[in-house]
């Protein structure tokens, strides 16, 4: 756990043991269900540590993160957790709802969190344009994270209704988006959005570079958004 623990400190977090059990733990259910579901091409011990646990991390990079006016959080297309999984490590108050339209990945979840005994997490199955128009889960949740490999217009129609007003939604991405940024702008403002932050890095003992953009809630999402299911992938804003 050595370049975990590095890699944590470099984020300004201190593991405790129980935490650093947690996330051995992960990787080793991790490891065990990939064989029989399609979670991650990443299996190597140190690369899951690098490009998964640490990538997940660094949220805390953000000078807006305030994880004290934090308490519910969706992480949208969810996967084999990440980020949500180890951000509830970290953060253990927070509630977090797991979203990911692939049922076997919901249900190694399910095992995951049972395993590492975290409380307050819900794992669902289910597609964000249908939960994004659910009153239950419409404007609910204070922060709204994604690591999904999609256009950020598409991205922001999935997660921006999920988002209270004053909230924010968080995407991680990698490579060159300044265009994919500047094209995006309209579909922001039209989902009651603004960029608030973007920050540019190299995940800690890593080579990864990584940008992170914070978009803040401003108004409530127009009741037309997000469209039906499969739209604002084939239609962005």
């Amino acid at each position: 756990m050595q370049i975990m623990t590095q890699g944590c400190a470099e984020l300004g977090i201190h593991l405790t043991e129980e935490q650093e059990q947690q996330f051995t733990d992960y990787y080793h259910l991790l490891i065990e269900w990939n064989q029989k579901v399609n979670l991650t091409g990443i299996t190597e011990y140190d690369d899951v540590i690098k490009k998964h646990f640490l990538d997940s991390l660094c949220l805390v990079k953000l000078s807006g993160f305030d994880q004290s006016k934090i308490k519910k959080i969706v992480d949208v297309g969810t996967g084999a957790g990440f980020p949500g999984i180890p951000l509830k490590i970290i953060f253990s108050n927070l509630e977090v709802t797991l979203l990911d339209s692939l049922n076997k990945r919901i249900k190694f979840l399910e095992a995951l969190t049972e395993k590492l005994g975290l409380k307050n997490v819900q794992a669902i199955h289910g597609r964000a344009e249908d939960f994004g128009r659910d009153p239950a889960y419409r404007e609910k949740f204070d922060l709204c994270v994604s690591r999904a490999v999609a256009n950020l217009s598409v991205l922001a129609e999935y997660c921006m209704p999920l988002v209270r007003v004053g909230g924010s939604f968080v995407a991680y991405k990698s490579g060159k988006i300044q265009e994919e940024l500047e094209s995006s702008q309209n579909a922001i403002h039209l989902l009651g959005g603004k960029i608030q932050e973007k920050i540019n890095f190299h995940v800690p003992e890593s080579d990864m570079a990584r940008t992170l953009i914070s978009i803040k809630k401003e108004k409530n999402t127009s009741k037309k958004y997000p469209r039906k299911s499969g739209v604002p992938g084939k239609l962005p804003l």
